[in-house]
């Protein structure tokens, strides 16, 4: 199950021991709710070898801010606490579900 990511709690899923995956978006947004569906089931199909969580943009901008994030939805990847790979847009659960295996290299 996905967590929820907010201002508060993302520098310590970021800090943590597991790789970080991070799907910005928004209730409004038409290809966020598209990708909905992919970021829970990796959720589960990775649970326990990496954190997915989402961060609602309109609730927590600072995680956006920090990042750049323009469009969403924006999907970051981390790895050791560092930003390692990004991906804009709506996506195939195929080519999310290799930048997630890329974290467990």
């Amino acid at each position: 199950m996905e967590v929820q990511i907010t201002n508060e709690n993302f520098e310590t899923y970021r800090h943590g021991e597991l790789p970080l995956v991070v799907d910005l978006w928004a209730t409004w947004c038409g290809p966020c709710r598209m990708v909905a569906p992919i970021i829970s089931e990796l959720a589960q199909e990775y649970d326990g070898k990496v954190v997915i969580g989402k961060c609602d943009v309109e609730e927590n901008d600072d995680v956006a801010s920090e990042f750049g994030v323009r469009n969403i939805p924006t999907i970051l990847f981390f790895k050791g606490g560092q930003l390692v790979d990004k991906f804009v847009g709506a996506a195939t659960k195929g080519v999310l579900e290799e930048k997630v295996k890329a974290l467990l290299d």
